[in-house]
């Protein structure tokens, strides 16, 4: 291939530039849910009017990655999956068949990961949960961490970060306080 067509293929076609961005809440003592998944704590922040920038940042994505044990407690409240409108991926170890845009994803997560950054879209939302987020961080595919503070001390429960992984350093993208006491923090993942 001559070096015009790759440019002029280049141009058409740019290179995909999506990022898989961790949008989550944690309590201070770093925490995501209670004992026996209890997310109760996070009632503490709400606010009618506010939801710290939760819309816009949905609006920046159009694939969702969501662990089945947070998929099944979102099910188990009695509401509709709040991303059925999206492509969305319920990291699984059972087989079950696709629904509408929800799909139960058995296989390799990373190759699942790189796939969908190589096509066009948005950005990609993952949702949690603590074991998703732990391989994600493993294997270096995080590109984003928008985290929400809670203001509270849980004392136990399901952890955000687990041990056992690579070091990786941070830049603070954007800082937020809110009334309610929650602090959100943007920070891009460096890479090597």
């Amino acid at each position: 291939m001559n070096i015009l067509l790759l440019i002029y293929n280049q141009k058409q076609y740019p290179m995909n530039n999506r990022k898989l961005i961790l949008y989550i809440a944690c309590s201070l003592d770093g925490y995501i849910a209670k004992p026996n998944d209890d997310l109760s704590f996070l009632n503490s922040v709400q606010k009618e009017g506010e939801d710290y920038g939760y819309s816009s940042f949905i609006s920046t994505i159009d694939t969702v990655i969501i662990g089945r044990k947070t998929y099944d407690w979102v099910i188990n409240q009695g509401i509709e999956f709040p991303h059925a409108d999206k492509e969305s991926y319920i990291i699984t170890r059972t087989t079950k068949e696709k629904e509408g845009n929800l799909t139960f994803y058995n296989g390799n997560l990373p190759d699942l990961v790189k796939k969908l950054k190589s096509k066009n879209g948005k950005n990609i939302f993952c949702d949690g949960g603590a074991e998703i987020v732990h391989e994600l961080l493993k294997e270096k595919l995080l590109d984003e961490i928008i985290i929400s503070i809670i203001p509270i001390l849980v004392g136990d429960g399901i952890r955000l970060f687990k041990s056992d992984r690579p070091e990786q350093e941070l830049t603070l993208l954007s800082s937020k306080n809110y009334d309610s006491g929650l602090v959100q923090l943007h920070y891009k993942i460096k890479t090597a």
